[in-house]
């Protein structure tokens, strides 16, 4: 059974960590294919078990016939040798599904069996590459077992004994080492890959992210720009529909205004195109965008439909306000403006403005509940005006106030930053 999963540690995770660090730290994470149950092996797994299969039984009849040479072995024992120790090279052929079961059967083979010394070696090599730190030193404190057992079952004539032994100490060290090598580079380059398709998701719900707020940034531009004119194009078509006998002049007057309201909306929908379509660090669109000073235009247009309205601006000079301060301010008017002539017509709406540098501007529009019988069908409403309305002057860091008062009122209070020093607020766009 292969061990459980456990997540890549950050130190293996980062690319510069050094080789040292890395074998040290290359019992904490596993590699791929370690925690399934059954090891598919792969294309270049099967040219690696053979060839570990060629070099193993390779190996262990040239063990076998230097053994012979230096010292003769009774026969049953030989026989031993070459059964057993060939079956322990076919079992290298399981080693990646059970790497410490071959492994310590493999080390049992190894206290007699010269046939099975190679099988020993790639077995410890698999069990250090695919397990942690604590499994490999017990293999390996198995395998010294069974090594100075073979030294004692049968020595090597012409070598002392102390050399033999070391050298055979130095080869399972190189080999555990050599393991545990590979086995941190595999989890060096499986973190890097994991890390590079995180990149890849992080990068691309960041690109969802950007096309959700433009789409959000178009909509609302949309709607600040386009619900005031067309609801002006609809109280003026509604008047032609529910005054088919008025006089001819009147009628031309109204459907004069009509044609104007449309090709202003065109205009004004080419700048909404043209400002979404700008470079944010290359220069504006050509067309000046409104501002604090064009609110008597605005006011213009809503008392030509029909809106009745009672201004009261208390600032001295409207140019001095800064530009996006005067731009969120309109957008501001202009909402509430268009959604008294939605929801109460035939109302008087009363707009106040009044600020000065660092106290800040507050805009206040008011209306009264609509009274009598509506003449014409309800405009079209999303819903969402306000709510567009309170995210733009939250992003200029004001604050935004709706809802009915005592007196039965309808009162949409703003409130936005004005900086004392002279420079201009950040613009919502």
């Amino acid at each position: 059974m292969s061990a459980p999963a456990r997540p890549a540690p950050h130190g293996v995770d980062h690319p510069s960590l050094v080789p040292a660090q890395l074998l040290a730290a290359a019992d904490l994470a596993p590699v791929a294919g370690e925690t399934a149950g059954r090891v598919r092996r792969s294309v270049r797994d099967w040219v690696v078990d053979v060839v570990a299969f060629v070099l193993a039984v390779c190996t262990g009849l040239v063990a076998v016939g230097l053994g012979a040479e230096s010292s003769t072995p009774p026969d049953g024992l030989l026989a031993a040798d070459l059964s057993l120790g060939l079956l322990g090279c076919v079992a290298l052929w399981w080693r990646r599904r059970w790497p410490v079961a071959i492994a310590l059967g493999l080390a049992v083979l190894g206290t007699f069996s010269d046939m099975a010394g190679g099988a020993v070696l790639f077995a410890l090599f698999t069990v250090a590459v695919h397990r942690r730190w604590p499994t490999v030193v017990v293999v390996s404190a198995a395998n010294v077992v069974s090594f100075a057992l073979y030294i004692t079952v049968r020595p090597v004539e012409g070598i002392p004994t102390w050399l033999f032994a070391v050298i055979g100490l130095v080869l399972t060290a190189a080999v555990v080492a050599w393991g545990m090598f590979v086995r941190a580079r595999r989890q060096l380059v499986q973190s890097l890959r994991d890390r590079a398709e995180r990149a890849e998701a992080e990068q691309r719900l960041r690109v969802a992210q950007a096309q959700h707020l433009e789409r959000t940034r178009i909509a609302r531009e949309m709607h600040d720009v386009l619900a005031h004119r067309l609801s002006l194009l609809s109280m003026h078509a509604g008047a032609l529909e529910f005054r088919p006998d008025a006089p001819p002049a009147e009628v031309a007057r109204a459907a004069g205004i009509v044609r104007a309201s449309a090709r202003q909306a065109l205009e004004d929908l080419r700048e909404v195109i043209g400002v979404l379509r700008d470079d944010p660090e290359g220069p504006s669109s050509t067309r000046p965008q409104p501002t604090l000073a064009d609110l008597p235009g605005l006011f213009d247009e809503c008392r030509a439909a029909g809106l009745r309205i009672r201004d009261e601006q208390e600032i001295p000079d409207p140019a001095t306000v800064p530009a996006g301060l005067g731009r969120n301010a309109y957008r501001v008017v202009q909402e509430a403006l268009t959604n008294v002539r939605k929801h109460a017509p035939g109302t008087v709406a009363t707009v106040r403005i009044a600020g000065a540098p660092g106290d800040g501007l507050t805009i206040v529009v008011g209306n009264p509940p609509p009274a009598g019988e509506e003449h014409a069908a309800p405009l079209p409403s999303a819903g969402t005006g306000l709510i567009g309305l309170g995210e733009r002057v939250g992003l200029a860091g004001g604050r935004l106030e709706h809802g009915w008062t005592g007196d039965g009122d309808f009162r949409l209070t703003a409130w936005l930053p004005w900086p004392a020093a002279p420079a201009g607020a950040g613009e919502v766009r």
